[in-house]
């Protein structure tokens, strides 16, 4: 098991797809920094579509996983005119953050813009994508509690 989870990671390095990852170290539980991104999303006037406890699925049907919750999230002034340049952008908004626990560390991960967007027909130097990533750094660094 040990060597297959080596040749992936291996695989998904050598593929780009850990690179396109932004990962943040957290302060407190898993649900403690969720609630401080649920709150900074809604503060920042976005929308929250769903929170997402996987580490709660595994447990209802009797399997461990580590705590791990996701947030789905966006706002339409900025995820629309990406979907105007290439409705397949729907495929990857609303966005999404990853809070999960990782040996004993809150760990806040999220793939950033630019891999996001990979292979689709956008613009990623166009501003939208800008105010995006910026917007992502500012609600993660609030959720992280550094």
């Amino acid at each position: 098991m040990k060597n297959t989870i080596a040749a992936a990671a291996v695989a998904l390095t050598a593929t780009g797809a850990w690179a396109d990852m932004v990962i943040k170290d957290a302060q407190g539980s898993v649900s403690e920094v969720m609630d401080r991104l649920e709150a900074a999303v809604s503060n920042a006037g976005a929308t929250v579509f769903a929170r997402v406890n996987h580490g709660g699925g595994a447990a209802s049907v009797e399997m461990e996983l580590a705590d791990a919750e996701l947030l789905i999230f966006g706002n339409p002034r900025l995820g629309t005119p990406v979907m105007q340049q290439d409705i397949r952008a729907g495929l990857v908004l609303p966005l999404h953050v990853l809070v999960h626990n990782d040996g004993g560390s809150t760990v806040i991960t999220y793939q950033d813009v630019n891999g996001m967007m990979a292979g689709l027909d956008v613009d990623t130097s166009a501003e939208v994508f800008g105010r995006i990533a910026g917007a992502l750094d500012n609600l993660t660094n609030a959720a992280a509690g550094n």
